[in-house]
Protein backbone atom coordinates (compact mmCIF):
# COMPACT_ATOMS: atom_id res chain seq x y z
CA UNK A 1 0.00 0.00 0.00
CA UNK A 2 1.66 3.66 -1.04
CA UNK A 3 1.95 6.07 1.60
CA UNK A 4 -0.39 8.23 0.11
CA UNK A 5 -2.90 5.92 0.57
CA UNK A 6 -2.12 5.13 4.23
CA UNK A 7 -2.23 8.96 4.77
CA UNK A 8 -5.24 9.58 2.84
CA UNK A 9 -7.44 6.58 4.80
CA UNK A 10 -6.35 7.79 7.98
CA UNK A 11 -7.53 11.75 8.05
CA UNK A 12 -10.89 9.64 6.53
CA UNK A 13 -13.06 8.64 8.88
CA UNK A 14 -12.29 4.62 9.24
CA UNK A 15 -15.03 3.32 10.66
CA UNK A 16 -16.55 4.04 6.83
CA UNK A 17 -13.76 1.59 6.11
CA UNK A 18 -14.93 -0.94 8.10
CA UNK A 19 -13.77 -4.53 6.46
CA UNK A 20 -16.18 -7.24 5.56
CA UNK A 21 -14.26 -10.00 8.14
CA UNK A 22 -15.95 -10.55 11.21
CA UNK A 23 -14.14 -7.88 13.80
CA UNK A 24 -15.42 -10.31 16.86
CA UNK A 25 -13.44 -13.63 15.83
CA UNK A 26 -10.14 -12.35 14.56
CA UNK A 27 -7.99 -11.55 17.06
CA UNK A 28 -5.60 -8.75 17.04
CA UNK A 29 -2.96 -10.97 16.07
CA UNK A 30 -4.53 -11.82 13.32
CA UNK A 31 -5.57 -8.66 12.15
CA UNK A 32 -1.26 -7.46 12.62
CA UNK A 33 -0.17 -9.92 10.31
CA UNK A 34 -2.59 -9.41 7.69
CA UNK A 35 -1.29 -6.13 7.80
CA UNK A 36 2.24 -6.79 7.56
CA UNK A 37 0.65 -8.23 4.82
CA UNK A 38 0.20 -5.28 2.73
CA UNK A 39 -3.57 -5.85 3.47
CA UNK A 40 -5.67 -2.20 4.16
CA UNK A 41 -8.64 -3.39 5.31
CA UNK A 42 -6.82 -4.84 8.22
CA UNK A 43 -4.96 -1.85 8.35
CA UNK A 44 -7.74 0.58 8.54
CA UNK A 45 -8.99 -1.37 11.22
CA UNK A 46 -5.98 -0.93 13.50
CA UNK A 47 -6.04 2.43 13.15
CA UNK A 48 -10.27 2.42 13.80
CA UNK A 49 -9.54 0.56 17.08
CA UNK A 50 -6.65 2.80 18.61
CA UNK A 51 -7.60 6.22 17.22
CA UNK A 52 -9.13 7.10 20.05
CA UNK A 53 -7.08 6.34 22.23
CA UNK A 54 -3.71 7.08 20.21
CA UNK A 55 -5.47 10.93 19.97
CA UNK A 56 -5.94 10.52 23.47
CA UNK A 57 -2.62 10.50 24.48
CA UNK A 58 -1.14 12.95 22.43
CA UNK A 59 -3.94 15.98 23.89
CA UNK A 60 -3.30 15.16 27.53
CA UNK A 61 0.81 15.50 26.74
CA UNK A 62 0.61 18.69 23.89
CA UNK A 63 -2.21 20.23 25.24
CA UNK A 64 -4.02 21.22 22.17
CA UNK A 65 -6.31 19.89 20.00
CA UNK A 66 -5.50 20.19 16.68
CA UNK A 67 -1.57 19.26 17.29
CA UNK A 68 -2.99 15.89 18.91
CA UNK A 69 -4.74 15.73 15.88
CA UNK A 70 -1.74 15.89 13.69
CA UNK A 71 0.65 14.13 15.98
CA UNK A 72 -2.30 10.91 16.01
CA UNK A 73 -2.03 10.87 12.07
CA UNK A 74 1.41 11.07 11.84
CA UNK A 75 1.75 8.24 14.55
CA UNK A 76 -0.56 5.82 12.66
CA UNK A 77 1.93 6.98 9.05
CA UNK A 78 4.92 5.49 11.32
CA UNK A 79 3.24 2.63 12.82
CA UNK A 80 2.65 1.85 8.99
CA UNK A 81 6.15 2.24 8.12
CA UNK A 82 7.61 0.31 11.07
CA UNK A 83 5.10 -2.33 10.88
CA UNK A 84 7.08 -5.07 9.02
CA UNK A 85 9.53 -4.63 11.92
CA UNK A 86 6.89 -5.73 14.25
CA UNK A 87 7.92 -8.97 16.15
CA UNK A 88 5.49 -9.65 18.34
CA UNK A 89 7.26 -9.46 21.67
CA UNK A 90 4.87 -7.60 22.74
CA UNK A 91 0.99 -7.08 22.33
CA UNK A 92 0.67 -4.80 19.45
CA UNK A 93 -1.11 -1.87 21.49
CA UNK A 94 1.95 -1.92 23.39
CA UNK A 95 4.58 -1.25 20.73
CA UNK A 96 1.64 1.23 19.08
CA UNK A 97 1.68 3.39 22.60
CA UNK A 98 5.71 3.20 22.56
CA UNK A 99 5.39 4.72 18.87
CA UNK A 100 3.16 7.50 19.78
CA UNK A 101 4.65 8.50 23.20
CA UNK A 102 7.88 8.66 21.30
CA UNK A 103 7.19 10.71 18.66
CA UNK A 104 5.24 13.64 20.96
CA UNK A 105 8.42 13.62 22.90
CA UNK A 106 9.65 14.29 19.88
CA UNK A 107 7.62 16.99 18.95
CA UNK A 108 7.87 18.71 22.55
CA UNK A 109 11.78 18.51 22.19
CA UNK A 110 11.91 19.87 18.20
CA UNK A 111 9.44 22.90 18.72
CA UNK A 112 10.02 23.50 22.27
CA UNK A 113 6.48 23.45 23.01
CA UNK A 114 5.60 22.20 25.92
CA UNK A 115 5.36 25.28 28.23
CA UNK A 116 3.84 27.45 25.20
CA UNK A 117 1.09 24.99 24.30
CA UNK A 118 -2.15 26.83 23.78
CA UNK A 119 -4.67 25.92 26.05
CA UNK A 120 -6.39 22.66 24.78
CA UNK A 121 -10.17 23.39 23.45
CA UNK A 122 -12.78 21.09 25.07
CA UNK A 123 -12.39 17.70 23.68
CA UNK A 124 -16.01 16.11 22.66
CA UNK A 125 -16.96 13.82 25.33
CA UNK A 126 -19.38 11.06 24.62
CA UNK A 127 -22.95 12.43 25.33
CA UNK A 128 -26.22 9.97 26.02
CA UNK A 129 -29.58 11.26 24.92
CA UNK A 130 -30.71 15.01 25.78
CA UNK A 131 -32.15 15.28 29.21
CA UNK A 132 -35.32 16.53 29.63
CA UNK A 133 -35.33 16.76 33.16
CA UNK A 134 -33.80 20.22 34.57
CA UNK A 135 -32.61 18.20 37.42
CA UNK A 136 -30.77 15.36 35.23
CA UNK A 137 -29.48 18.50 33.38
CA UNK A 138 -27.94 20.25 36.37
CA UNK A 139 -26.33 17.10 37.33
CA UNK A 140 -24.87 16.47 33.49
CA UNK A 141 -23.37 20.81 33.80
CA UNK A 142 -22.08 19.46 36.86
CA UNK A 143 -20.49 16.76 35.36
CA UNK A 144 -19.06 18.72 32.72
CA UNK A 145 -17.86 20.98 34.79
CA UNK A 146 -15.73 18.52 36.94
CA UNK A 147 -14.30 17.17 33.56
CA UNK A 148 -12.72 20.30 32.43
CA UNK A 149 -11.62 21.64 35.83
CA UNK A 150 -9.29 18.09 36.05
CA UNK A 151 -8.41 18.58 32.37
CA UNK A 152 -7.55 22.26 32.95
CA UNK A 153 -5.38 21.13 36.24
CA UNK A 154 -3.71 18.39 34.41
CA UNK A 155 -2.47 21.20 32.32
CA UNK A 156 -0.46 22.78 35.34
CA UNK A 157 1.45 19.89 35.70
CA UNK A 158 4.97 18.80 34.08
CA UNK A 159 4.52 16.26 31.51
CA UNK A 160 5.94 13.11 32.98
CA UNK A 161 2.91 13.41 35.85
CA UNK A 162 0.78 14.41 32.78
CA UNK A 163 2.22 10.92 31.08
CA UNK A 164 1.97 8.57 33.52
CA UNK A 165 -1.79 9.78 34.37
CA UNK A 166 -2.90 9.43 30.71
CA UNK A 167 -1.63 5.90 30.45
CA UNK A 168 -2.78 4.70 33.69
CA UNK A 169 -6.15 6.35 34.47
CA UNK A 170 -7.79 7.36 30.95
CA UNK A 171 -5.93 4.93 28.80
CA UNK A 172 -6.11 2.20 31.77
CA UNK A 173 -3.19 0.23 30.30
CA UNK A 174 -1.29 -1.93 33.29
CA UNK A 175 1.95 -1.09 35.48
CA UNK A 176 3.77 -3.86 33.73
CA UNK A 177 3.09 -2.20 30.01
CA UNK A 178 3.88 1.69 31.23
CA UNK A 179 6.90 0.21 32.52
CA UNK A 180 7.79 -1.49 29.01
CA UNK A 181 7.12 2.00 27.26
CA UNK A 182 8.88 4.40 29.88
CA UNK A 183 11.17 2.17 30.53
CA UNK A 184 11.07 2.35 34.03
CA UNK A 185 11.28 0.16 36.82
CA UNK A 186 7.62 -1.02 38.28
CA UNK A 187 8.30 0.92 41.88
CA UNK A 188 9.70 4.29 39.77
CA UNK A 189 6.47 3.90 37.70
CA UNK A 190 4.25 3.01 41.11
CA UNK A 191 5.65 6.22 43.40
CA UNK A 192 5.38 8.46 39.91
CA UNK A 193 2.02 7.77 39.43
CA UNK A 194 1.60 8.14 43.59
CA UNK A 195 2.98 11.43 42.87
CA UNK A 196 0.89 12.60 40.45
CA UNK A 197 -2.40 11.96 41.30
CA UNK A 198 -1.36 13.65 44.68
CA UNK A 199 -0.33 16.57 43.06
CA UNK A 200 -3.48 16.18 40.79
CA UNK A 201 -5.88 16.43 44.06
CA UNK A 202 -4.13 18.65 45.45
CA UNK A 203 -4.49 21.27 42.69
CA UNK A 204 -8.09 19.80 42.64
CA UNK A 205 -8.90 20.50 46.23
CA UNK A 206 -6.91 23.98 45.96
CA UNK A 207 -9.90 25.23 42.87
CA UNK A 208 -13.02 23.82 44.46
CA UNK A 209 -11.99 25.36 47.99
CA UNK A 210 -11.62 29.00 45.70
CA UNK A 211 -14.79 28.39 44.04
CA UNK A 212 -16.40 27.35 47.25
CA UNK A 213 -14.71 30.94 49.00
CA UNK A 214 -16.57 32.97 45.76
CA UNK A 215 -20.02 31.69 46.46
Amino acid sequence: MQLAVVRKEIRENPSKMAPEKDEQLMEEKQIVKLAQQGDREAFSLLVRNYQNKVFGLAVNIVRNHETADDLAQEIFIKAYQALPRFRYQSEFGTWLYQIAINHVRDYLRKYKREKDALPLDDVPEPRGEEKEISLELAENEEEERRKRLIKEKMEEMPEKYRLILSLRDIQGLSYEEISRMLKLTAGTVDSRLHRARRLLRKKLTQALSQEGGKR
